[in-house]
Order: C-alpha cells, then structure tokens, then sequence
C-alpha cells in the first residue's frame, strides 16, 4: 500500500518543474460510483440476495455484515476491482465507505481480504442455488415494473456457454480439447423482452470444464419458463440456442413446455442431401457473379435418436468466399417449429449473435474469469458477484437512451461516469462530493442520477 504523501518532481517535463504529490486525505479517484450505489437501491438487489445467506459468526464478533460483504465486492468489480486483496487499495477510501453508508471520513474501513475470503469459502451448493434463483426473480420483477403497462408479447430466451480458463488448482477444472486450456465452462442465460436492443442477464451457471456443452441447460430452462410464466402469464416464450444444445432430450422438453424454439443443428450428410439443390444454385450464382448470395430453403428431418416424427429444418445455403482460397460450401441448418419464412427464421436465429457480444463484454468488464478461488462453490458465488455488478451497469446504461452512451460498453460506462477525481466533505448534516470540474461527461452523468432518484439543486 502507497504510503500517504509520497511526491515525485518532473524537473524538465515542462515549462516549469512540476510535483506530484498524494496529499489529498479526502479525494478519490471513484466519485462517479454514486451511480452504483444508486441503482442497487433502486433494484434492490443486493438486499435480495443478502437474504440468502446465512451468517454462521457469532453476533458479538461481526464487524461486518454478509450484506456489506456482498456489497463490497459487488460494487468493487464495478469499478474494475477484480480481486478481494484489492482491498488493501481501497479500504479506506472515502467513496467506499460511503457506499456502505459509513462515514466516508471517519468510518471503518472495509473488510480485509482474509475476511472476504472467508466469505467467499463459506458458501455450499444450497447457498449458491438460492443466490441463483433469487437473481433471476428479481431481475423479472425489475422487468415486470419497468413493462406494468406494457406487458412484452414475446420474451425470448438464450442460453450460451463460454469458457474460464483456469490456471491453478481449482476444484472440478478440466482441460478441454475445445478450448486446449484447463477451465471451467459457464452458462450465461439472458431474456429479450419483445424486440428490445438489450438483453438482461438472468442466469449465471459455473459448470465443471468438462460439462457437455447442454449440461445443465434443461434445469436452468425449466426454472426460467416457470418463473416468466409466473411473471408474464400471458407472454409467448421462445428459446434460441447454438448447435451444440441440439439433443433429442433437449428438443423434446421444448416441445413438452410448448415454447416456440430455434436451436441450430450441425451438419451431417442427410441434411446435405436435402439442402444440395440450394447449395448448387448458390455455388452458381458465385461462380456466375463473383460473390456470394444465401438461398434459403426448408426441409422434414428426424434425426436416429429423435423419438418424435419429423422436424422443420431450415437451411441457409451460401458460398463462402476467402482470399488466396477455393470457394467453400458453407450450409447452415436450424430446427424449429415456428411457422415464419425460412428466411426470417435464419434471420430471427442470427440474432443470437449479440448473446456473444453481451457474454465477452461481461467476461471483459466485470471480471467473470476470476474464479481463482480453490473450491468450486466459492467460485459459483464469484460468477453470481460478476453477474449482479454487470446487471447494476447495465441498469446505469438503460438510463442513457437517445445519448452516445446508450450502447457503451461497461468498460467505457466505468471511465466515463464512475471513474472521476473527487474530493468528499462530511459534516453533521451533509456530505458533498466535490467531482471534478473538468469532467468531460456531466451532463449524461446528472441524467442517470436523476432516473435513479437523485434530485436536481
């Protein structure tokens, strides 16, 4: 830790000498994370899942609660803080104190890095699926108030898996051929409402590195078709999954739970055969016009292992052109059982694309790979912790619509609005945050504050 009031001197930098000196007892460099602790409120998140866990310590011995603890955390990979020994950076400084409504000044300074350790370890398998559960009903009813008077029509689920490279002695990490990394393979579920432009995190699932890629997918699905329906008894729900989710186990509880579906399927020489007419027609068409154009087209499959009669397969047949290389048949096949033109299926299946997107942007932005802790529950919590930090960002950026932040992502959400110099003054009855002056982003800064409750003075 930097000892208070080291300087340096730049003799020749400048015109004139210039010394920097940390000598600022009240400042921070997080004046911006107001916005932070603003949207918690206004979700009530981690309060909800504060309610989840269970404090084993003696009442006399607690210096910190498991809700200060949790928001700690939570609110420290927000603003880019990925590991708990972090701590020893940030204990006191004034901004995280105050976030966990201590005096920023005075206050106690936040838990050590053996105590969020301990934390951390203290979770089992019961504690995790609690958490789990209760983040995704609290992130529908967020969605349920914000579309009271607009219930959506259609919500639409994805599921994605991702990998989490390991590089010590985790518990249940395994090396994938796939991936040739030692990892663990988390499943992240979002829901769509309607046509919106963002999709919400509602599930966050840690699984071994050697979990099938549809392993666990059914228990996460049924669990959020119940709680939609719960929520929104009268929305139409449609799942949207990869290829590698396409099993008959898979296909016949979609079936079962009578949701639409558009789950991918992997080539094979039947479904080539069925689509080879198209594919000739669009090998024409390149070689005739020099580039590609898709053809789409449809067809009844069943697979060996399907217990049901045939599917609806749409296929996109498509040329792939690629420099210095042969022209490459590149068909692409879907199975589903909505009654849309095969091109706007494609086209509706396609759009599972921005999953990806949402997935490395939480992975970049909130740390969802520091699962470094040796068991493997404490790391399902580290996962749950990531999932909750990035869906109070994505609550700061759902307040920036028609502005040039409306699509930020979370890392430049954190430069622009959370990462500001300030000074912090506290009195008996007030305290004010002095941000900086110079602050490029003020504006869509004060309007997210003021969605989030604040108060214009």
């Amino acid at each position: 830790m930097n000892s208070p009031g080291q300087r340096v001197l730049f003799p020749d930098l400048f015109s004139k000498p210039v010394q920097a000196v940390f000598d600022e007892p009240n400042g921070t460099s997080d004046g911006g994370a107001l916005l932070v602790k603003a949207a918690d409120r206004k979700l009530a998140l981690t309060e909800a899942l504060a309610g989840c866990l269970l404090d084993p310590r003696r009442p006399d011995r607690v210096r910190h609660s498991v809700h200060d603890l949790l928001r700690q955390r939570i609110y420290g990979l927000a603003l880019g803080y990925e590991d708990a020994n972090d701590v020893a950076r940030i204990g006191s400084d004034p901004m995280h104190r105050l976030l966990l409504d201590r005096d920023p000044l005075s206050g106690d300074p936040l838990a050590s890095q053996p105590t969020l350790s301990r934390f951390e370890t203290s979770v089992d398998r019961r504690t995790a699926f609690r958490l789990s559960r209760r983040f995704a009903e609290v992130q529908l009813r967020r969605m349920r108030r914000r579309r009271k008077n607009k219930p959506p029509r259609r919500i639409t689920i994805d599921l994605d898996p991702t990998d989490d490279a390991t590089h010590g002695n985790q518990q249940l990490t395994f090396f994938s051929g796939h991936y040739d990394s030692w990892c663990y393979l988390p499943l992240l579920g979002f829901v769509t409402l309607d046509d919106e432009p963002e999709s919400h995190l509602v599930a966050a699932v840690l699984r071994p590195g050697n979990a099938g890629a549809s392993a666990g997918a059914t228990g996460v699905l049924k669990r959020l078709i119940r709680k939609i329906r719960d929520v929104f008894p009268r929305t139409r729900i449609r799942v949207r999954l990869d290829g590698g989710f396409a099993g008959p186990n898979m296909l016949d509880f979609l079936e079962a739970a009578k949701v639409e579906y558009v789950v991918g399927l992997p080539k094979n020489s039947r479904l080539q055969q069925g689509s080879g007419a198209l594919q000739g027609n669009a090998r024409a068409f390149c070689e005739r016009n020099g580039y590609p154009l898709p053809f789409f087209g449809e067809m009844r499959y069943a697979a060996k292992s399907w217990k049901e009669a045939k599917r609806r397969v749409v296929f996109k047949a498509e040329v792939t052109l690629l420099e210095n290389r042969e022209p490459k048949d590149n068909p692409r096949y879907v199975v589903t059982n909505l009654r849309h033109t095969p091109e706007n299926v494609y086209a509706i299946y396609c759009k599972r694309g921005e999953i990806e997107n949402r997935i490395k942007e939480i992975k970049d932005g909130v740390a969802l790979g520091r699962t470094s802790c040796t068991g493997f529950w404490a790391n399902q919590l580290r996962v749950i912790l990531a999932a909750v930090a990035y869906v109070l960002l994505q609550e700061v950026r759902g307040r920036l619509s028609r502005t040039v932040l409306a699509r930020a992502q979370v890392n430049r959400l954190r430069l622009c609005l959370l990462k500001i110099g300030a000074r912090i003054e506290c009195s008996a009855r007030r305290v004010v945050v002095h941000l900086a002056a110079a602050h490029g982003w003020q504006p869509p800064w004060a309007r997210v504050a003021v969605a989030l409750g604040a108060t214009r003075i």
